[in-house]
């Protein structure tokens, strides 16, 4: 199972949120290459990357932090946040980012998900960000009437690499990931799942880990590195065991 350290973006700078609250930023690092280059020196083969800025934005706000982290390791990268159309997918696909996440397009531009799925099999990843269930878009600032299951069966047959589900209540919050509610949802699917939102500890993987038989293929985790809840040498060399 695969361990994705998170990098997200505000102003340029590493920060975290609690429940996606811009006002609850705290900044953790001022430079988002050296952070890249510290979770590559511990063993991380991808990071997990959002333009926080972007996603509220509609468009990418922090490309030059994120070229500078795509340039700093060989570590992959998947990327979300502000990647609203075909060409945004394709530059970033081109700049040497491994894999996006379309998360407000699924519900908003379904079509465009399907394209880029077909155009760069494997590359595109569905971003679920779910509220009580049901999913949330714009940077989270919407909660539409969509359930996640619903929004991630819909593109089941579409190509998509993974779906990345991120449970809103949770994220940075350190309150434990909702493990219930992830393995359901990859249970229900045939696309491998990554789970993101309220990882505080190791047991919170090893937890994970039990249902990578389910379908859970990786773990996201953010503030308890960062915090130091969670040692990442330890959090790897335990999902690869």
């Amino acid at each position: 199972m695969i361990v994705y350290p998170a990098i997200d973006l505000k102003d340029g700078r590493c920060v975290r949120l609690v429940r996606g609250e811009m006002a609850s930023a705290v900044v953790f690092n001022d430079d988002p290459a050296a952070q890249a280059r510290d979770f590559a020196a511990a063993g991380a083969e991808w990071l997990h990357v959002v333009d926080l800025d972007g996603a509220f934005a509609g468009k990418p706000r922090n490309a030059a932090a994120v070229e500078a982290i795509v340039k700093a390791t060989a570590v992959k990268v998947q990327l979300g946040g502000g990647i609203r159309d075909q060409a945004t997918v394709e530059s970033w696909l081109d700049r040497g980012v491994a894999r996006v996440v379309l998360g407000t397009a699924a519900v908003k531009n379904p079509n465009l998900v399907r394209e880029a799925c077909r155009r760069w099999t494997g590359r595109v990843a569905l971003g679920i960000d779910a509220r009580g269930g049901k999913v949330a878009v714009e940077g989270w600032a919407e909660t539409s009437s969509l359930m996640a299951l619903d929004l991630a069966r819909r593109f089941e047959d579409a190509g998509v690499g993974a779906i990345v589900y991120t449970d809103i209540d949770r994220d940075g919050a350190l309150e434990g990931v909702n493990v219930a509610a992830t393995a359901a949802l990859a249970r229900a699917l045939k696309t491998p799942v990554i789970a993101s939102g309220g990882i505080a500890s190791l047991d919170d993987l090893a937890a994970l880990r039990v249902h990578e038989q389910d379908g859970i293929a990786g773990a996201i985790v953010g503030r308890a590195l960062y915090d130091g809840r969670v040692d990442l040498k330890s959090a790897l060399a335990l999902m690869a065991a």
